[in-house]
Order: C-alpha cells, then sequence, then structure tokens
C-alpha cells in the first residue's frame, strides 16, 4: 500500500514548545521511594537518587517534571516534607490509601530535578489547602532571604531561591474521588485566588489552571468553560488529563487513538477561542496536557496502608508504544495550543522505566517518546496526509498512516514521526514544496509482535532498529512496516525567495549533508 505527505515550510503550526516532552513524578506506589529514591542501595549517590534511573531517564530529555501530584497532592501538606528528615511526620496518605514517610519532599525534588537537567513543575494543593499556603509554598521556593518561609529554605540549607516558574493549580478538581472536591465556580475562585497571590509575590510564574479530568466526565468542557470564564484573566494554562487502553481487546481501534487525541485537542481549541471571544479578551490561555499515558491493565490497587507499596505497574508492548507516539505527534501538530505536556509518569507507576534494587527496565513505551523528543526542533509542519484507511468498530474508517513533522531552519533539517496503524506495510512518499530533500540522517524503526513487551527476563523483545528511508526524484520514500513506529531525519534547504523548490534529483542528491 501507498501513502503520501505534503510538506511546506510555510505552512506550519507554530515553534514547539519544549515542554510539551515533560514528565510526572507522584507520590504513589514505588514512584518515588525504591525508583528515583533509594538510600542505602549501592546505585544511589550519596543523596538517595538512583544513579541509574537518572542515566535511564536522560535520553527520554524531560523539559519538566510534574511534582508532587496527582491526587496524592489534594491532602498533601508541603510543610511535612522540608526540614531534618528525622523530624518529618508519617502520614496516611488518602489518595493511595499508604503511608508516607516524607523523607522525599520539596527540597529533595528540586535537586533531583537539577541532577536530571529538568525544570521543575510544582503542584499545590486547592483540596484541602488553602491559596494561602499555596503562596507559603512559592513563597519557600521563589523568594529570597528575608521573610519567613524564604528564610526556613535558607536554614534547610538553600539560601538561593529556586525559581520555580511552573505552578499547577491543584489536580482534577473535577474528581468526585478527590480530596476537597468542590463545584466548578468554586474551584475557580480558589484558582483565581491562588494564582493572583502567587503572581503577586513572583510575576514571573505561569499557571495552569485544573480542566477536566477526561472527557468521559459528564461537566467534561462545562468545567473548563466555568473554571476559564473565572479565572482567565489570573491564568495561562487549562489542563487536560487523559490515559488511553485497550478495554475491549479491540486493537484495530485501540491502534486508532490518534483520532481520539486529535478530537480533545480540537475541543479545547475551540473552548479556549470561544471564552477568550466573551470575554473579548486580547489575552491567550494555552493547554497543558499534564497527565497522558496508555493505562489500563493495573488499575484499582489498594496499598493498605503500607510504604511505597508495589502499585499501577502497568507492563507495556507494542501497541501501546504505537499510542504513545500518537500522543506526541498530536501535540506537535497543535503547537499552537499544547505548550506543555507531561507523560504519566516516570518511574515505575504507568512508567517507560521499571527498577529492582539491582538494576532498571526500559519499557516498549520508552523508545518513541525518546525518539521524538531527540528530533522534533524548530516549527512543527502542518502534513496533508493521503492514506489508504482500515475499519475500525468504535471509529469507522481511519486512516492508516499518522504522522508529524518538525523543520529546523537553524540546522537544516526535517525530521518526520509516522505511526502505521494497520497490519499491512506502507510506502509513503514525502514530498516538501519549498524545500529540497538532502541525505537522510537517520531512520529509526519500533516494530514486532503487537503484544510484544519487555520484560526483566526479556528486556530486550522490542527495541528500535534502522529503517528503511531514501531519496528517490527529490522526494523522501519511506517503508514502513504494519503496526511500526518510524522516527526519520533529512536535511534540507529552503529555496531562495521567488524561486521553486522543486529539483532534479541530482540537485537533491547534492544537498548539504551532515
Amino acid at each position: 500500500m501507498r501513502a503520501t505527505i505534503h510538506l511546506d515550510t510555510q505552512h506550519h503550526a507554530g515553534p514547539v514548545d519544549r515542554r510539551i516532552f515533560g514528565g510526572f513524578l507522584e507520590h504513589l506506589g514505588r514512584a518515588v521511594y525504591g525508583g528515583v529514591y533509594d538510600p542505602g542501595n549501592p546505585l544511589s549517590d550519596e543523596r538517595g537518587f538512583r544513579r541509574d534511573v537518572l542515566d535511564a531517564l536522560r535520553p527520554l530529555a524531560f523539559s519538566v517534571m510534574r511534582y508532587p501530584g496527582g491526587n496524592f497532592v489534594s491532602a498533601y501538606d508541603w510543610t511535612d516534607g522540608i526540614g531534618p528528615r528525622e523530624a518529618r511526620p508519617r502520614r496516611p496518605d488518602f489518595a493511595w490509601k499508604s503511608v508516607e514517610t516524607n523523607q522525599f519532599g520539596t527540597d529533595e525534588f528540586l535537586a533531583w530535578c537539577r541532577a536530571l537537567g529538568a525544570a521543575p513543575m510544582l503542584a499545590v494543593n486547592l483540596g484541602t489547602g488553602t491559596p494561602a499556603r499555596a503562596a507559603h509554598l512559592l513563597e519557600y521556593c521563589n523568594l529570597p532571604a528575608g521573610t519567613s518561609w524564604a528564610d526556613r529554605r535558607a536554614a534547610n540549607g538553600h539560601p538561593e531561591p529556586y525559581g520555580v516558574a511552573l505552578w499547577c493549580l491543584g489536580n482534577e478538581m473535577d474528581g468526585p474521588w478527590q480530596a476537597g472536591h468542590a463545584p466548578a465556580e468554586v474551584y475557580g475562585r480558589q484558582a483565581r485566588m491562588a494564582s493572583a497571590l502567587m503572581k503577586g509575590l513572583d510575576p514571573t510564574i505561569q499557571t495552569v489552571a485544573c480542566g477536566s479530568s477526561g472527557r468521559g466526565m459528564g461537566s467534561y468542557l462545562e468545567w473548563d468553560r466555568t473554571v476559564l470564564e473565572i479565572a482567565w484573566d489570573t491564568v495561562d494554562f487549562i489542563s487536560a488529563h487523559r490515559y488511553s487502553g485497550n478495554w475491549g481487546g479491540d486493537s484495530a481501534s485501540y491502534l486508532a487513538e490518534g483520532v481520539e487525541i486529535d478530537r480533545i485537542l480540537a475541543d479545547y481549541a475551540g473552548l479556549l477561542a470561544y471564552v477568550r471571544g466573551v470575554k473579548k479578551s486580547a489575552k491567550r490561555v494555552y493547554l497543558s496536557f499534564d497527565e497522558w499515558n496508555v493505562w489500563y491493565r493495573a488499575r484499582g490497587d489498594d496499598g493498605n496502608w503500607a510504604e511505597a507499596p508495589p502499585l499501577l505497574e502497568e507492563v507495556y508492548n507494542l501497541e501501546d508504544a504505537l499510542v504513545c507516539a500518537q500522543y506526541l505527534m498530536a501535540f506537535l501538530r497543535r503547537a499552537d495550543l499544547v505548550k506543555v505536556a507531561c507523560l504519566a509518569q516516570v518511574v515505575n507507576v504507568i512508567a517507560p522505566v521499571l527498577t529492582r534494587p539491582d538494576g532498571v527496565l526500559l519499557q516498549t513505551i520508552y523508545w518513541p517518546f525518546a525518539l521524538i523528543a531527540a528530533s522534533a526542533r524548530g516549527i512543527a509542519l502542518a502534513p496533508a496526509i493521503t492514506a489508504p484507511t482500515y475499519t475500525t468498530a468504535h471509529y469507522g474508517e481511519v486512516p492508516a498512516l499518522d504522522a508529524a513533522a518538525t523543520y529546523d531552519a537553524e540546522a537544516g533539517t526535517l525530521a518526520l514521526f509516522l505511526v502505521n496503524r494497520d497490519r499491512a506495510a506502507l510506502t509513503v512518499e514525502i514530498a516538501v514544496a519549498d524545500a529540497a530533500l538532502g541525505a537522510v540522517l537517520h531512520a529509526d524503526l519500533l516494530t514486532g509482535e503487537p503484544h510484544a513487551a519487555n520484560t526483566w527476563e526479556a528486556p530486550r523483545a522490542v527495541l528500535p532498529s534502522p529503517g528503511r528511508a531514501e531519496v528517490v526524484d527529490g522526494r523522501l520514500r519511506v517503508t514502513a512496516p504494519g503496526t511500526s513506529f518510524m522516527a526519520v531525519r533529512a536535511k534540507v534547504r529552503t529555496a531562495p525567495a521567488g524561486r521553486s523548490a522543486i529539483v532534479s534529483p541530482a540537485d537533491a542528491a547534492s544537498a548539504p549533508t551532515a
């Protein structure tokens, strides 16, 4: 089967915000304790940070890391996790029915972010907490010494402000499962007040209001509209969350999950434009898709009031990896809308990396994230795709090919990301209207048996391998096997103003190479 993609470097959705390659670390199961933090383990450094976990996460190039929740944050008192560890209280965790020791808190997280090279994205408690308490945490993190909470930070060994730039105003407050769940009108006022107080202390920060926790909620978009109309002038983002799953064993529909993701993004684009119009506002509020992943097998776990019990430790297969790729590709195509996104989560709990005391395991979903984050630079192009379709029970006829592309003018490179949702192989031809294609720099392929997974016994069952991509008659030709993901990068040169970019194969072959 054949498909085509037409691109133009002048037809794009704007610059790629690197914050879409974010992660999420919550006090849940073995994410923190036994995950990123494991004092006494020979694989940990003097701070208790697992060195092998840091080494495994660095290739994912996380730009931001959201913390400490998640459901956990809605009953969390951040002051429990600062100061001498021996004085920190043990608390019952309402969200996950576990015991929280508070040995890892705000200062440890910020130090861990620095070791990882990710910017912190802190969530405040607007469930059982208050806007005033949120402002106290902002003071602790961002203000110079000389006031009460900033002096506490200095006394705890951190004299200089942390400068945390991105703040979540609670978590999933539309959900009845959330500690402190409140109607949208009540939460909207809390969010507006918290954001105003926090920005009054540090006007450089950006804040994220809670949106709907899922498209299946009865209040979907109506909740978001209410919150935005109340808090519009004080917030910068509204959040969206989604977890995908092959609930009915319908792989054809599951692999078309990108259709649903696109619909959600279209929903929010329309909503944000509507509220902006109603308010006659020149300001723009963007989308923070700060929880997304595949999660459907390891659900309903109860911590049974244990310390760091193994919860939600999902094992991922190739199909799951292709769905994760479609999330990131959708975010790229809507670079005008999605400015922040967080893979939930990063270690052990629904995560790309699993640990045991003697090492780490890289799951299948690790690879599309790593490959896309490594190459997506510059502006996000708007691909025009022509592809065969296949039939799904849930979505009807769906294109077999999903695609996203970015153009880095400074490096002179085109990055192309493809998911072949169908079982049949595709030959994909890519033309760039105003650019000459040069050498293929790399072509990485992730494919195999759809239900294959990496396990401790077989850790290399699903790994990237070299794919087939070449420039033929001035076009890029890629072979995408059935049920596969590909990341391809090639050199390009744009045509001078007023000249056509159509070149001969000889000219294309002589384009600059790496």
